[in-house]
């Protein structure tokens, strides 16, 4: 798979640390996370306030005692880092207060539409390469097209929702649209 295919894939949301500043929420938004990510959130989230806020403290400590921090460069970039985690903290914490639980369903053969949760596999119809690919549709926070989770955000995503294995959809990229057949929906 292209490198380029799977950053088509990726979603604008930040999926782990990111030099962007922490995203600003409302109360009617909603994280939609799996079990498994939501896990993931709040042990980042422990992990920043135990371990990272403590390290940056120390090496705040550290330049300080160098003296003179109007020219001291490792007192700014702790700083810096201090600001990024704290906001980080804050964007984490509102995720996980914000968070709906994706369950994966158990599609009866009957009802076999793509949904957030659903893994689905599909094959490249419009190029030279028919390999077949399986993605897990997730939630924005959870995304890793590298781990074939795409965002039901994303423009393949979006495009699979509510989609049934045989149909076929189109999906534009950067480089031209690329046409895919639902050959599975688990």
């Amino acid at each position: 798979m292209s490198d380029d295919f799977m950053t088509d894939l990726a979603t604008s949301e930040p999926s782990g640390g990111s030099s962007q500043p922490a995203a600003t929420f409302t109360d009617e938004e909603e994280t939609l996370v799996t079990k498994e990510g939501l896990k993931k959130l709040k042990e980042e989230l422990e992990h920043l306030k135990t371990v990272r806020r403590k390290e940056v403290a120390q090496r705040l400590k550290e330049a300080i005692s160098y003296g003179d921090l109007s020219e001291n460069s490792e007192y700014e970039e702790a700083k810096n880092e201090q600001a990024f985690i704290e906001g980080r903290i804050l964007e984490l914490e509102q995720k996980i207060k914000s968070a709906k639980i994706i369950t994966e369903k158990v599609a009866t053969k009957a009802d076999k539409e793509v949904n957030i949760g659903s893994h689905v596999s599909v094959r490249n119809v419009s190029g030279s390469e028919e390999e077949e690919e399986t993605y897990t549709i997730v939630g924005a926070t959870e995304a890793d097209p590298f781990e074939f989770k795409i965002s039901n955000e994303s423009p393949i995503g979006k495009a699979l929702l509510s989609r049934r294995k045989g149909e076929r959809i189109e999906v534009p990229t950067p480089s031209g649209t690329i046409e895919y057949e639902i050959t599975k929906v688990a």
